[in-house]
Order: structure tokens, then sequence, then C-alpha cells
């Protein structure tokens, strides 16, 4: 007696399906990783220490002058005010850069919660795939996302006196871009359905599919257990039924 394999507990069950149809979901991975917005998690963070710290700056440099003032050494305190307004000039750009890499972050969590049906099944059909033939030499997943942009180091993304920006400038560029890129791209997948490789099965269903979250109740679960009340709060509690019943 052959025994079917349970399906999984927290995603889709694709025991059903042929191997055309799985192999087809399965080569969905890469075109749904291939419109990942770039991760910008690093530049942002620091994009918004260089901003506190150039904020600190102009602190620091207000007090000076003002104290330079106070002892009537005017150069000292023309030359501080000069380092403030340098100082707010590169907070500013620091806020601007933030901004960017604030936008493509949440385009990429956008992302992720809009294609994490999809990948899980592409997953799923790879899985299933490999349990089906283990003989066969299956190429591993693999994602096609960008690939992380050299210019987004510390080194690079810290401005100061006669440092080149012209890289990090055009990469700060592209993310503007890849924002209405993805934007577009995202109008365009709402409701597209994958077709059927097999044309007796029926198309195989929107490209972001509402699966279940990670972490959710097994199927099978067992029978809740019967709590008893202890008859030390029955007893009080029938007691006190009979006196509003002597009351009415």
């Amino acid at each position: 007696m052959l025994v079917s394999p349970l399906g999984p507990a927290d995603g889709p069950d694709v025991r059903a399906m042929p191997d055309g149809r799985l192999w087809l979901i399965r080569d969905t991975y890469a075109a749904e990783t291939a419109w990942a917005p770039r991760h910008t998690g690093k530049a942002l963070r620091l994009a918004r220490l260089g901003a506190t710290n150039a904020d600190l700056g102009a602190i620091r440099a207000d007090a000076e002058a003002q104290a330079a003032r106070k002892a009537g050494d005017h150069d000292r305190a023309g030359r501080h005010e000069e380092l403030a307004t340098s100082y707010r000039a590169l907070s500013e750009c620091y806020r601007q850069r933030e901004t960017v890499f604030a936008q493509a972050m949440a385009d990429r969590q956008q992302w992720e919660h809009a294609t994490a049906g999809s990948r899980r099944l592409a997953v799923a059909a790879d899985a299933e795939l490999r349990r089906r033939h283990p003989d066969h030499v299956i190429e591993p997943l693999r994602s096609a996302e960008p690939a992380p942009s050299s210019g987004n180091g510390r080194d690079d993304l810290t401005m100061g006196p006669g440092k080149d920006i012209d890289d990090v400038a055009a990469w700060i560029s592209a993310l503007a871009t890849q924002h209405q890129s993805f934007r577009e791209k995202l109008e365009e997948r709402q409701g597209l359905q994958i077709p059927s490789e097999d044309p007796d099965w029926a198309d195989l269903g929107e490209a972001f599919p509402a699966w279940r979250a990670l972490g959710q109740d097994a199927i099978l679960q067992p029978p809740r257990p019967q709590i008893t009340p202890s008859t030390r709060i029955l007893q009080p509690a029938a007691q006190h039924d009979m006196e509003l019943e002597a009351t009415d």
C-alpha cells in the first residue's frame, strides 16, 4: 500500500500537479526575483548617521562662533560660522539621500510582500520535483536580483572635503529611476494570471497568491482538553445562584 506524503502545513500543496506544471512554476522564481528593488538598508543607516553627525557638527560650530564673538575674536567667529553653514548643507545633502534610500527600502518591502506567495510556490515546486526525481541533477534555485552596487560602503557614502561623489550620485539617480519602474511593474503585475503549460489545466492563478504566513498551526490538531472546574469553584458559584434566586 502506497502512502502519500503529507502536504506542507505552512505552504501550498503541489503534490497533485504534473511535472510540466511544476517546472513552469519553478521557473517563475527567476522572473519574480529579477524585478526586486535593491536592498539599501546599509546605505540608509549610513545616510541617517551622516545627517546626525552633520547636525551635531553644526551645533558645535555655532557654539564655537558664539564663544569667539563674546571673546572679541571676530575672525575665529567668522570661520566657525562658515563651518556651521557647511555642516548644515552637508546635513541637507544626507537627508536628501536618506529620502531616496528610504523609498528604495519601502519598495523592497512591498516587493517582498507582493511576491512572497509566488516565490514560496516556486520553492514548493522545486522541492516536489526533487522528491519525485531524486536521481536527476536539478540546478538549485538562484535569485536573479540585481547585484549590489559597489558604491554603498561606509567610505563611499561618507561625504567630506575632497571626496568624489560622482559614482554615488549616479547610483542615487538610478535608485530614483528604479522607483518609477518598480511602481509601473507592480501595477502591471496586479491580477496577472500565470498560464498553464497543460491546456487541460486551468491557469496557475495570480502571480501573487496570498498563501498563509509561515508559523501557522499544523493541519492536524489534537482535540482541546476538557477542563472540569474544581468543586471548590462550583460550590460557591451554585450558592451564589441560589442567593440570587431567593432575592428575586
